[in-house]
């Protein structure tokens, strides 16, 4: 088995104790006893059964981690329409960290067929529990863009916007005949439970409970490191999946896909990463774009610490 390089968890936007338990959101396991297609349950909280989406199978970009870097987004939905593609997702983190939350959140909510509750997207909604000084600091500062917006309208529409985000979705459209679930952190943690390249070998026993949650597939966000995870388990980055970044899928097997970062990816790769699943594949993409610019605008505001600069610039 491949050896993957080890991820710092500490350049992962919170402390390096244990994650919330969002128990109202997240839950022990990913099924009860409802009827599927899912129906109202009185032991499950709102938004916690994931509609069936589908069945037509169709290519979809997959978009995650935007984090409030608006350049970056613009520039992969040009890379996405250059390539045709009509169908648009996004698994969360739209907000935070970044300095154009208002123009983010607007972009994904008029591109995007439907859009996952991130850790951060709900730290600005309700309380950003468990992150570092930087991340704190900047949930708060873009909870008051919110609030700032003059016209009450379209203040109450993004809030309204963010107040809808899903928990989880299963979708029968992407690959057909096999469905997809769609979670921002993981199957048994939705919001907030990351999956580590090095979780394949350090954490073995997670990775076979979490697979045990997967039907067929999965798509996260979260960590911001694009991937391909199989039950073997192992972890394949883009370049080693062969030609084109193309994971071609496999009677059978489970996978795990992370489709990487818009706005801020982590894998020293600065470009900003998104995957369109086909059904028999996935692909990666990368897209430049001015980096220095986005920067530039979170350098100038005295709020949002200069380090969330210098790591776009290194990809980390």
């Amino acid at each position: 088995m491949r050896q993957p390089a080890p991820v710092d968890r500490r350049l992962l936007g919170i402390s390096t104790g244990r994650p919330p338990v969002l128990s109202e959101l997240s839950g022990s396991n990913s099924r009860c006893g409802a009827a599927d297609p899912p129906v109202a349950c009185p032991t499950c909280p709102p938004g916690w059964h994931p509609p069936i989406q589908g069945p037509k199978t169709v290519a979809t970009a997959i978009i995650s981690d935007i984090h409030g870097n608006a350049v970056a987004l613009r520039a992969v939905l040009a890379d996405i329409d250059a390539k045709g593609v009509e169908r648009i997702i996004c698994l969360g983190d739209i907000i935070g960290y970044g300095p154009e939350p208002l123009a983010a959140a607007d972009l994904v909510a008029e591109r995007c067929e439907w859009s996952l509750m991130g850790n951060h997207d709900f730290g600005v909604l309700y309380e950003p529990t468990n992150f570092n000084p930087g991340a704190e600091a900047a949930a708060y500062w873009t909870r008051d863009r919110f609030d700032e917006e003059p016209d009450e309208a379209l203040r109450t529409k993004r809030y309204e916007f963010l107040g809808s985000l899903k928990v989880r979705v299963v979708d029968q459209g992407m690959a057909e005949g096999r469905s997809v679930l769609a979670v921002h952190g993981s199957p048994r943690r939705p919001i907030n439970e990351y999956i580590f390249p090095d979780d394949v070998i350090n954490a073995t026993d997670k990775m076979r409970n979490l697979f045990s949650m997967v039907d067929d597939f999965a798509i996260v966000g979260h960590t911001h490191v694009p991937g391909v995870f199989t039950d073997e388990p192992d972890f394949y980055p883009p370049s080693e999946i062969g030609s084109n970044s193309t994971y071609k899928f496999l009677a059978d097997e489970k996978a795990i896909i992370n489709v990487g970062s818009v706005g801020q990816p982590r894998d020293y790769d600065p470009r900003a990463s998104y995957a369109i699943m086909y059904p028999d594949r996935v692909e990666f993409h990368r897209v430049d774009y001015d980096i220095e610019a986005t920067a530039k605008q979170i350098r100038d505001e005295p709020e949002l610490t200069d380090w969330l600069a210098e790591r776009l610039l290194e990809g980390r």
